[in-house]
């Protein structure tokens, strides 16, 4: 964390950065603070809208917490992040006033630095994006976490409060602005943390939930949903996934308020 927030602050086009502490035991916030972030509490954010959970709800939170019209989320895992990162994805936003969002290229350098995305990228995102958005193909990495956009388009479209954040904030953005308004850059290669296939399933399920709503085959979940697998014993254990959305945070005063 410490690292990520240090190259965010490295970087000349950066105004503020903003840690959302969801939570956490593991010292994130310490470590964030010492680092030179504003560390807000989710719990502290929009507190007139309900409990929320999940990655998409600390996104859509983090709209409410800063003040800048570009905005760049970076997932704190990131072990080679630079300055020049943040900046070259900022840039589009800057030069362009077409440009609502843009997502990285980059290799993975712990599987030979291969092109193309992760294990759900591959097995997931990219067979669904063929499937049921292919003008998205092209899309070189659909589910990364580091990616800018403009303020005025992320608080106009709902945020899927779970893992299909990602993949909803691509499909709508695309749907509301055309094909033209999304840029990719090359950030080179990317090291993070790896995650064991068995701690993938539930990710795997939000942005299949997700996706399949966007598509309008099936109706948008106001809660969660079970992934079910066999347990030890025989029975069958189930695991929320969180697919319900939060609204546009434009439509809510206590952010408008904010803005003033």
């Amino acid at each position: 964390m410490g690292a990520v927030v240090a190259a965010a602050r490295s970087c000349a086009l950066v105004d503020e950065v903003i840690v959302i502490d969801d939570g956490s035991t593991d010292g994130t916030a310490e470590a964030a603070t010492r680092a030179g972030a504003t560390v807000v509490a989710e719990a502290d954010i929009l507190p007139e809208a309900g409990a929320g959970r999940g990655k998409g709800n600390v996104l859509w939170k983090a709209l409410a917490a800063s003040r800048g019209e570009v905005v760049c989320y970076l997932d704190a895992d990131l072990r080679n992040l630079t300055g020049d990162d943040v900046g070259r994805l900022c840039e589009p936003l800057l030069a362009d006033p077409a440009v609502m969002l843009v997502k990285p290229r980059y290799a993975r350098s712990f599987e030979g630095a291969p092109r193309g995305g992760g294990r759900v990228t591959e097995l997931v995102a990219r067979p669904l994006i063929s499937l049921l958005f292919p003008k998205l193909a092209d899309v070189d990495q659909p589910l990364a976490g580091e990616y800018a956009a403009r303020r005025s388009a992320l608080e106009a479209l709902p945020f899927v409060q779970g893992w299909g954040v990602e993949i909803a904030l691509l499909v709508d953005i695309v749907e509301r602005y055309g094909r033209t308004a999304l840029a990719q850059v090359d950030l080179g290669t990317r090291e993070h943390r790896n995650r064991p296939i068995e701690e993938l399933a539930p990710q795997a399920l939000g942005i299949l939930a997700t996706a399949l709503a966007r598509a309008g085959l099936t109706v948008a979940a106001a809660g969660p949903v079970e992934l079910l697998r066999p347990a030890p014993d025989g029975t069958v254990a189930a695991e929320a996934v969180e697919v319900a959305e939060r609204p546009p945070v434009i439509g809510l005063p206590g952010y408008r308020a904010g803005r003033v």
